[in-house]
């Protein structure tokens, strides 16, 4: 995306930082995923197949989202996607960002499933339609409206010996613990477009939350460790614990989904060249996801990351990240428009 995306934007100087009240276990429930992954389904292959993608109403009712509602009506697009890419059916968020034939338009749908190879890809929502050379905000994500791509830990990032992502992460967390909010404007800020259809009612009605009379730890809230927290005082112990911290003080994550369960789950990107998941476990010899209680040196090292984040409260559309001098130099620009 561009240079100022929201994605790339290192946290400025000028950011004003304010409570986020995360807790080490959210709600102190020991039984959901910490970290758990939210499965970005990444298609960037232009030049593969032409795969139709067509609707399917079976949503979140726990049916089987492998068929289209029609073989003959549904049709939502035709896009590039690579015979042997599947998505197997499921009842998770799975939003997808599919690269067009163009090389620079972005397809996001949600729900998404292919259940075998070759057929078609079946999909409830077309959420939106982008470019790579705008600001990327636009995506799939139904609990905010936000980027289906932008803010996944990608295939060949938190590799081994690494910085760390230099980008924004994005993270899905238990929204019955952030604000408290009585009308839908106020379920969201920017750069979030909405916030889900059931927001009001729902977020911040978990008995005990701390973040009730919170305004600003709601949908699309930037995350971030604050420079005066010396990283080396976490006292973390794993590599990629440390990346995660380095980025998320350095770039931060923006809350893009909701949960729906006392858990925090982190984007990474499910591709046509593999699956961050496994190159984690190939890497580090443990699973990314993990059960709150593991008693796992990768969890317990998220559990102290997360009460170290606060919200940047000034980041806006005009100071993205909070403004003022970028903590990192800035990403290379893209070549020109096609």
């Amino acid at each position: 995306f561009a240079v100022d995306s929201i994605w790339n934007m290192p946290i400025g100087s000028n950011a004003v930082y304010v409570a986020a009240n995360l807790e080490a276990v959210p709600g102190g429930s020991t039984t959901w995923a910490m970290p758990g992954h939210e499965n970005d389904h990444i298609v960037m292959a232009p030049n593969a197949p032409l795969t139709e993608i067509r609707y399917s109403s079976a949503q979140w009712s726990g049916n089987s989202r492998c068929a289209p509602d029609s073989t003959t009506a549904g049709l939502l697009a035709t896009l590039p996607i690579p015979n042997n890419f599947v998505v197997p059916t499921g009842p998770y968020n799975d939003a997808a960002a599919i690269l067009g034939a163009d090389g620079y338009t972005i397809y996001s749908y949600e729900p998404v499933a292919r259940c075998s190879a070759g057929s078609v890809m079946t999909a409830w929502a077309v959420q939106a339609q982008s470019d790579l050379y705008t600001d990327g905000i636009r995506g799939a994500h139904g609990g905010s409206g936000m980027s289906s791509v932008g803010g996944a830990i990608r295939l060949g990032e938190l590799r081994p010996g690494q910085q760390g992502p230099r980008h924004a992460l994005k993270f899905t967390l238990f929204m019955k613990r952030t604000f408290r909010c009585t009308a839908a404007a106020n379920c969201f800020r920017w750069p979030a477009v909405t916030g889900d259809s059931y927001a009001v009612g729902y977020y911040g009605t978990e008995p005990n939350n701390p973040n009730v009379n919170n305004a600003a730890m709601t949908m699309g809230a930037l995350l971030a460790i604050p420079p005066s927290v010396n990283l080396s005082s976490l006292g973390l112990q794993t590599d990629p614990g440390r990346q995660v911290a380095w980025t998320l003080q350095n770039y931060g994550a923006y809350v893009a989904e909701d949960a729906y369960g006392p858990a925090f789950l982190i984007a990474i990107e499910h591709g046509v060249n593999g699956w961050f998941i496994d190159q984690f476990h190939d890497d580090y010899g443990y699973d990314f996801q993990q059960a709150s209680d593991a008693n796992n040196e990768w969890t317990r090292d998220l559990q102290k990351i997360m009460p170290v984040l606060q919200v940047v409260d000034n980041n806006s559309a005009t100071s993205v990240g909070g403004g003022g001098t970028p903590r990192q130099p800035l990403a290379l620009p893209l070549p020109p428009h096609p």
